[in-house]
């Protein structure tokens, strides 16, 4: 049986460096981190990720604000709020939970965001920055950044002689994901649901990541003995025929953990470190509004490898 990367110790390890980093910055500079939280509409899951960043948010000694808003609102009224908290000093992170109502553009209104408050890492100088390699001044996205540090556990931070593979060409995971690996010196490539010959380039990866979308779609026999997996994937399927679901992610775990040298579960891999991150993207924005020179979170993090 391969390893188990355990995100929830690894997310622990993270947050616990960052309450002492938060109590530091609060005694030197009077300044408390913040974050606002802005979510549109009554979709269920939306709820609960909001819940549980706020609730770790004050955790960690930040100031957390939710702006919950009705489905019904519009367009324009989502662009106010974003540029009023854009206004605020005393808001340092701005996170509007995705997915948005059919009839509100979600690029208007990230784009909307000021990139030294989006600790998203969706606003297109972030992406710019992270597809430039100027990672002292950007924010990463929060699940590809989790993703390397998990990685980081496995092989280190120099990757160089790797093979690694992406499977998936989001803007929110899979690129920023393929950025962050060519940094780190391995050998990138980015795969999707309609490559050809899927299984067979997935035997070719040191590193794989599944950031697909879609449920166990990765079989055991497509990965080659020792490959470190990185399962991005959240699905929900059903249990039986009780009515009841479970989650899993897009590699065939059972299957896959037999044949790797390390894979994360879900859940309880990547998950817990994209909420740690983006506490640490909230505590970057609130350190550089204080005047203070902060690393990025990549390296904000490193007493912990």
């Amino acid at each position: 049986m391969s390893k188990t990367i355990d995100g929830n110790a690894a997310a622990a390890d993270v947050l616990t460096r960052l309450k002492v980093a938060v109590k530091q910055l609060i005694a030197e500079t009077g300044v408390v981190p913040s974050i606002a939280v802005v979510i549109v509409g009554e979709d269920p899951a939306s709820k609960v990720y909001v819940a549980s960043k706020g609730k770790t948010a004050k955790e960690c000694g930040f100031y957390s604000t939710e702006h919950a808003l009705p489905t019904q609102t519009t367009e324009e009224e989502v662009v106010a709020l974003v540029e009023e908290l854009n206004a605020d000093p005393r808001i340092h992170g701005i996170l509007v939970q995705l997915p948005l109502p059919d009839h509100i553009d979600s690029s208007r209104i990230t784009q909307t965001i000021a990139p030294e408050k989006d600790v998203d890492g969706f606003h297109f100088i972030n992406v710019g920055k992270l597809g430039t390699g100027e990672l002292d001044t950007a924010f990463v996205p929060c699940t590809p950044a989790g993703s390397m540090l998990l990685i980081e556990r496995v092989h280190g931070r120099d990757l160089s002689g790797l093979n690694a593979l992406i499977v998936g060409r989001s803007n929110i995971v899979g690129k920023p994901m393929a950025n962050l690996l060519l940094k780190a010196n391995a050998t990138v490539t980015i795969a999707h649901s309609r490559t050809k010959n899927l299984p067979e380039l997935c035997r070719s990866a040191d590193i794989l990541v599944a950031a697909v979308g879609s449920p166990e779609m990765i079989k055991g026999e497509w990965i080659k003995p020792g490959v470190t997996v990185i399962d991005v994937g959240i699905n929900r399927i059903s249990a039986g025929s009780n009515g009841k679901s479970r989650l899993v992610g897009d590699v065939a775990y059972e299957e896959a953990a037999t044949k790797a040298g390390a894979i994360t579960p879900v859940p309880g891999g990547v998950g817990p470190m994209t909420i740690a991150l983006l506490m640490a993207n909230t505590l970057t924005a609130a350190s550089r509004a204080a005047g203070r020179a902060v690393a990025l979170e990549l390296a904000v993090i490193d007493a912990w490898r």
